[in-house]
């Protein structure tokens, strides 16, 4: 029995040291890395709102204040890990290790990552832009580190990796997206008739915008009549509805100043025959 006592004693005292020993470090390292989880959380959170509030892209603010985040966050678990006497040399060998393993392993996600930090860096768009990415069009919902994601005038999500955007051809038109059409009218018809009756449809149409004005005027010219060319902008996130609705007011517009389309507009058709007088025979 006594033995048991001083084999309990024993271990009371191995306790009491340690306790003694390397409590207070103990204590103070816990205590040191929940206040820089803290302070990485709000410092992550404050960079990110002060580059909000310098007109920086929200996508980019939130990656800027990750970034700080994941760097306090490890110098945190750096000195915790030295305050418990663990070397971290092996440690920092084997993430180095580890990453470089995962870089090859990688390279498909990896390539998205960083085709994803140069678009956030360069500013190309930002969401809310209407982009043309090839023969993909749609409003801009999101910029992250992997993809970019659209959303169609359908309601349809279109996600595309970065790797895929970077090196493409881009057209951002802010927050609208050019209509181009072509109207054939014969040369018998007024061409300046037509082309105040189509002006005036587009100026009074309210998903036309006026900055910049709609563009009309003879674009070229074809067998047995002219061809009008209209350019105006629409909004980007219901670019086909407006241009339909907007092709039948055209429609109306020229039927309503009696102006007639060229028959077989855009099919090499003869010149008519001109008399001596310059009528038509």
């Amino acid at each position: 029995m006594e033995e048991q006592i001083q084999s309990v004693s024993k271990v009371l005292d191995v306790l009491l040291e340690f306790s003694v020993s390397y409590g207070f470090q103990i204590l103070g390292a816990l205590l040191f890395l929940f206040v820089g989880l803290k302070v990485a959380g709000w410092s992550g959170r404050r960079t990110a709102s002060l580059a909000t509030g310098k007109a920086i892209d929200p996508s980019l603010a939130r990656f800027i204040g990750n970034i700080v985040k994941l760097v306090i966050v490890a110098f945190v678990a750096v000195i915790t890990l030295g305050n418990f006497g663990v070397s971290t040399a092996p440690l920092i060998a084997l993430a180095g290790a580890s990453a470089f393993g995962a870089t090859l392993a990688l390279q498909g996600p990896l390539s998205n990552y960083g085709a994803g930090f140069a678009i956030l860096m360069g500013r190309q768009f930002a969401a809310g832009n209407s982009i043309t990415i090839g023969k993909v069009s749609g409003v801009v919902q999101d910029i992250t580190l992997a993809a970019t994601v659209l959303t169609g005038e359908d309601g349809e999500r279109i996600t595309i990796p970065n790797k895929e955007i970077v090196g493409q051809v881009i057209v951002n038109s802010k927050d609208s997206r050019i209509v181009e059409t072509r109207i054939a009218i014969g040369y018998g018809e007024d061409a300046g008739a037509a082309i105040e009756a189509l002006r005036a449809t587009l100026n009074g149409d309210e998903a036309v915008t006026d900055a910049p004005p709609p563009q009309i005027g003879i674009h070229d010219f074809t067998y047995g009549g002219v061809i009008l060319g209209l350019r105006y902008w629409v909004p980007g996130n219901h670019y086909f509805q407006n241009r339909y609705r907007v092709n039948l007011a055209l429609l109306e517009a020229l039927k309503g100043a009696d102006i007639t389309l060229l028959e077989g507009a855009g099919i090499a058709v003869p010149a008519p025959e001109l008399s001596a007088d310059g009528e038509q025979v």
